[in-house]
């Protein structure tokens, strides 16, 4: 097994690291300054042993050092350094992990102009060939399967209307009727214990749900009602795109036939797709009637109805991938803000006395600051990809073009090169004044990218930042929350999840 000799070895000075990270702070990345060194060949980045024929490919089956962990990325770093090389395996494109912050700032500079992002290869297979009866498709995918020129020209017609904070914030009453109906509902699902009698986490995916749908459709989706049948569309479809993360985790991220067979797996991919969406087809068409009943004005018109002003076929395919990307992800961000909040109580406090002495959103820092700490600790994406589409020169090696970059900001941001007592919950990193020791500035600006970067920076932050910190404000206005028992797991797949047991209890303030 290889070791690597590029491990990083945190001991210069704090004050050293802080001018470093000022300097790369106030200074864009030369992409082309590495090129004139000679870099060693791709066959020498660190990396898991690989054996004739078969690659490294053992190394993930029953025996091998990777099968089964759930924390890949963090035993490749402590294994191998700051990057870490994985051959082709069963049909993947070669990959690089990069743990590295300067180099992951020359990775996503030099590909910001038309960006790859290589991820849900299952995905864009359905959407583009599959559901085609295996007759490739010209049509735009959206912003999740798409790339290149395509891409670019629908991430266009959308970022006017997703982008403009004029439009998101008419959804701030919807919102918080959505966040006010959440907490009724929960108050009324506890047990004497104060504990929700329901699974926790389908709770926090019906408001996501409700919360989304309120912005992609313009209108309720009823998911809070407490005689919702459990083969309603709006719980059938909480149930698909859960499993669309699970099963894409097993078909794109880690080694499968499905790309050479119709593995078992792959046929069940296909028909889950094809459930997700059929379901949000069934929503959009809803909305599309209501709003035919409900004539606006032009300042009171939301996205779908401005996107469907634009282009039709652009309106569904941006509201079904709403309703894919913003279910799971807002929920699983909201447990594990509270699991931190419950677990440093003194933070929670400082919390509540701050929203409970304003209802002005623009005046509660310390609100945002705790969704920014939380993202940083407990990301629910581990990390950013990209598609080289030249050569680099990354720490001294030759990476080709093709190959797909892995950019582990979730690992760096845990570092303490980068952040003081960076395992600790500590949100006033985030407000604390330039200079201060503490202050999140000093970090690599590149070590912690939650939404990402450039002009694939996710299309809805606006709307999650929105819908988290008006549910976090009404969960803090009306419970004092605890968590019982050890400390809780997370499930690392295409997305990071909360898993059971969820040990929350609700008292009242």
């Amino acid at each position: 097994m290889q070791t690597c000799k590029l491990r990083p070895v945190l001991t210069a000075s704090r004050s050293l690291l802080l001018q470093r990270n000022a300097a790369v702070n106030a200074a864009a990345v030369n992409e082309h300054q590495d090129l004139k060194v000679e870099a060693k060949p791709w066959e020498e980045i660190p990396g898991p042993r690989a054996l004739p024929i078969i690659g490294q490919i053992h190394h993930f089956l029953p025996g091998g050092i990777f099968y089964e962990t759930n924390d890949f990325a963090k035993k490749a770093l402590d294994l191998y350094g700051p990057i870490v090389r994985l051959d082709r395996l069963l049909g993947r494109k070669p990959m690089v992990l990069l743990f590295d912050a300067e180099s992951v700032a020359q990775i996503l500079r030099g590909e910001n102009w038309l960006p790859e992002r290589p991820g849900f290869q299952s995905l864009d297979y359905y959407r583009s060939t599959y559901k085609y009866k295996e007759k490739k498709s010209t049509e735009p995918m959206g912003l999740i399967s798409d790339h290149g020129d395509t891409w670019k020209k629908f991430r266009s017609t959308v970022n006017p209307v997703l982008m403009q904070p004029k439009t998101i914030k008419l959804y701030t009453s919807a919102l918080d009727e959505v966040a006010n109906e959440m907490i009724t509902r929960m108050k009324s699902i506890r047990g004497d214990d104060n504990m929700l009698k329901s699974k926790f986490d389908v709770e926090m995916n019906l408001w996501a749900l409700e919360s989304i749908g309120v912005v992609a459709l313009g209108g309720r989706l009823n998911c809070l009602d407490p005689n919702l049948p459990e083969d309603s569309p709006a719980r059938q479809l909480i149930k698909v795109v859960h499993e669309v993360f699970h099963i894409s985790q097993e078909l794109d991220f880690k080694p499968s036939l499905w790309r050479y067979i119709a593995t078992p797996t792959y046929k069940r991919a296909m028909h889950i797709y094809s459930e997700q969406e059929r379901l949000a087809k069934y929503f959009v068409n809803k909305a599309k009637e209501d709003l035919k009943n409900n004539q606006r004005s032009e300042d009171e018109k939301g996205v779908l109805e401005k996107l469907l002003e634009i282009d039709e076929k652009v309106a569904q395919t941006m509201a079904s991938d709403m309703l894919f990307a913003g279910v799971d992800t807002t929920a699983n961000t909201i447990m594990f803000t509270l699991y931190l909040l419950a677990s440093n109580p003194e933070k929670q406090e400082k919390l509540r006395e701050e929203i409970l002495s304003t209802s002005n959103e623009d005046k509660r820092p310390y609100l945002r600051a705790c969704i920014k700490e939380s993202l940083r600790l407990m990301p629910v994406v581990s990390g950013n990809a990209r598609a080289a589409k030249k050569d680099y020169n990354i720490l001294g090696y030759k990476i080709p073009k093709g190959v797909h970059v892995i950019l582990m900001h979730q690992d760096m941001s845990k570092l303490e090169e980068h952040y003081i007592h960076a395992k600790e919950f500590l949100p006033e990193r985030w407000i604390v004044p330039k200079g201060d020791t503490m202050y999140h500035g000093n970090a690599h600006p590149f070590a912690n990218m939650p939404f990402g970067f450039g002009v694939r920076m996710c299309i809805g932050r606006r709307i999650a930042e929105l819908e988290i910190q008006t549910f976090l404000a009404r969960l803090m206005q009306n419970f004092r929350v605890e968590w019982l028992g050890p400390p809780l797991k997370v499930t690392q797949t295409t997305l990071n999840y909360a898993s059971a047991p969820y040990n929350f209890v609700l008292k009242d303030v």
